[in-house]
């Protein structure tokens, strides 16, 4: 194989050991775990297919310009982020035709809980980012967070209740959790790394979540970084993994069905 850039990795918390599902020259980001057992990836635009054997394209028919925002909802669809305008919309996939949600534009999805997804969002005409949810089919949107810092990478845990994400309102970026409705929010804990994407376990065991180094603005691409896993509490914090990464590593949901194993992208510069 030609020198590989993009490193499909898996992560299991009962061995504590992780191994390489794929390695490829492309570009590809932010895998998801679907129930089937291959991974959705987005790369050159594109959403893909991702398992041991290799890449197959996902048709997505004009949604054209795919980020690493996506992910698998509970009725198998998949929902996906794509700057098919000039914002970034919110779209879904049933496996023949793609249906994009009405909702405002910029949105970026980020996580599902029933029939309902919570997302980052700019509203307002001021560019800050905002966490929201809305319904499924894109009605009924709530902005849960004020326009007064970066709010982010929102993922539900696994009751629904509870919305997990990242936040700089004490100055620079950690991990807080908030209710279903916006009340309660709260870091979880303060340390001087900069903290981005948590994603809570299905089993209600782990949350998993990206370490930058001190000082670091934004959610860059290629940086040395850390992944960490800590109880749900916050306690139990412990680094996991080092690797070259950041940006695409760790963006969406990444856990497996049973809330053992989780997957990431490590990358060669």
């Amino acid at each position: 194989m030609a020198r590989w850039r993009s490193s499909l990795e898996v992560f299991d918390t009962r061995t504590g050991r992780a191994r390489v599902i794929l390695r490829t020259p492309l570009l590809i980001e932010a895998p998801n775990w679907h129930p089937d057992g291959w991974f959705l990836v987005n790369g050159a635009g594109r959403l893909w297919r991702a398992t041991a054997h290799g890449l197959t394209p996902i048709d997505t028919g004009s949604a054209e310009r795919c980020n690493n925002d996506h992910g698998i909802l509970p009725d198998g669809r998949i929902v996906f982020s794509a700057h098919d305008g000039t914002e970034a919309g919110i779209h879904l996939w049933d496996g023949a035709r793609v249906q994009t949600l009405g909702l405002p534009r910029p949105s970026w999805w980020h996580g599902a809980q029933g029939d309902r997804i919570t997302y980052a969002c700019a509203r307002g005409g001021d560019r800050v980012v905002r966490i929201a949810t809305a319904k499924a089919d894109g009605t009924g949107e709530a902005v849960l967070t004020p326009g007064t810092a970066h709010h982010d990478g929102p993922d539900f845990s696994p009751c629904g209740r509870w919305i997990w994400f990242n936040s700089d309102a004490t100055g620079h970026a950690q991990i807080w959790r908030m209710r279903e409705d916006g009340s309660e929010a709260a870091p979880v804990f303060r340390d001087n790394r900069v903290n981005w994407f948590p994603h809570p376990s299905p089993c209600g065991n782990h949350v998993v979540y990206l370490a930058y180094a001190p000082g670091t603005l934004g959610h860059p691409r290629d940086r040395q970084v850390s992944i960490w896993l800590m109880r749900p509490d916050g306690g139990g914090r412990r680094r996991i993994v080092d690797l070259f990464g950041g940006q695409g590593s760790l963006n969406v949901p990444c856990w497996a069905p049973g809330g053992h194993r989780f997957a990431y992208m490590r990358y060669r510069p």
